[in-house]
């Protein structure tokens, strides 16, 4: 052995702190990780096989040991030009501990002006993420999220079978600006509260928070809470969980008003108003399940099926099937049965969806 070759198999590669590693993800007909640098915030996709590698490289074990556990599971040794492919590419990008940092790149600034922009609200995002969960996280616990959850669910069932009083009154709400206002008031704070619970569910699970902002796009004006890496969370029920904590949330908040409006005599005004706020606010909170980007149900079925970039690799794969082109032959079976039932299966959601807004518009134009 040469001294170049005997230099790379003693070698003990390790990657830098804050390189995170992704789980196996479908893409079109591969499967993919993703390797995010925490320090620069830049973020690469390899291949199953560099991934075996690279989860590998701990500072603990020799490029030799590493090769004999990649030749025992694919059946070839790598050359010795192809361990300095792949590690002058990780020390390019700064992911090894032995390598100079990836500086991050300039992010041109965001446009702020008066009809668009975003402000930061705190300075340190996972501090406060931090400390919100120190004094909400028992909520997380089965103990008290299954009872939760369970009176989220009878709440829905009440609204289910109570559904033309509230679309009335919802109606009606819409006509007396003083209530809409308060109701629309109540429903921006769960939309912030909304964006908090996925803060605070991701950094239940080991996640880490970036930002906690205002963003506004006039006359909209929403609370935003970035998770750095969600798409890097420990396991898969973790990321749904995060992604579905808003909704549940948003449910959640409706309870002590669902309670009110069920066992608290209240004036008629009143009453209605709370109808309307249960109205609209399940409307609110199921939206977000609904499965298309950007929305969180997109983002739970995404990671359901353990995809990336589902909806446009559904798109692809549906339209050579359709064409009965030999490519989508050549997806792996997994992945055909996720891009056919997403991409048949959001289409009919969004069909649902329209065919309740015609029965509501229906209800009301035939009952108001």
């Amino acid at each position: 052995m040469s001294a170049p070759a005997a230099a790379i198999a003693a070698y003990r590669p390790a990657l830098r702190p804050g390189v995170l590693l992704s789980e196996r993800l479908l893409q079109g007909a591969s499967t993919v990780h993703l390797i995010k640098d925490t320090g620069s915030g830049q973020s690469f996709k390899v291949g199953v096989k560099e991934h075996f590698l690279i989860s590998r490289m701990d500072g603990e074990r020799s490029i030799e040991e590493i090769g004999t556990q990649y030749a025992r599971q694919y059946g070839r040794r790598l050359a010795d030009a192809n361990w300095q492919q792949l590690l002058g590419m990780l020390g390019t990008r700064g992911l090894l501990a032995d390598a100079p940092a990836a500086t991050a790149p300039e992010a041109p600034p965001e446009p702020r002006g008066l009809l668009r922009g975003s402000i930061r609200l705190v300075a340190d995002a996972n501090a406060t993420t931090a400390r919100l969960h120190r004094a909400v996280g028992f909520l997380l616990t089965p103990l008290c999220m299954v009872p939760l959850l369970a009176l989220m669910v009878a709440m829905e069932v009440v609204i289910a079978f109570n559904m033309g009083e509230l679309l009335v009154a919802t109606w009606e709400l819409f006509q007396n600006p003083v209530l809409l206002m308060a109701t629309g008031s109540m429903l921006w704070l769960s939309t912030a509260l909304h964006e908090l619970a996925h803060g605070v569910v991701a950094r239940h699970y080991g996640g880490t928070v970036a930002e906690i902002g205002l963003r506004w796009r006039l006359p909209a004006v929403i609370m935003y809470c970035t998770v750095d890496n969600f798409l890097y969370l420990p396991a898969r029920r973790h990321r749904i969980a995060t992604a579905v904590a808003g909704a549940v949330m948003n449910l959640l908040f409706l309870l002590p008003f669902c309670a009110l409006w069920l066992f608290v005599p209240v004036d008629e005004a009143t009453h209605g108003a709370l109808a309307g706020l249960l109205f609209l606010g399940s409307v609110q909170a199921l939206a977000m399940l609904i499965p298309v980007p950007p929305l969180d149900g997109y983002k739970i079925v995404a990671q359901a099926f353990g995809a990336t970039e589902l909806a446009a690799s559904s798109k692809t794969y549906l339209r050579l099937a359709i064409r009965r082109d030999p490519a989508a032959k050549q997806y792996p079976r997994r992945a055909r049965a996720a891009y056919t039932t997403y991409g048949l299966g959001a289409p009919l959601v969004l069909a649902a969806l329209i065919a309740a807004v015609a029965a509501i518009v229906h209800y009301l134009l035939t009952t108001v």
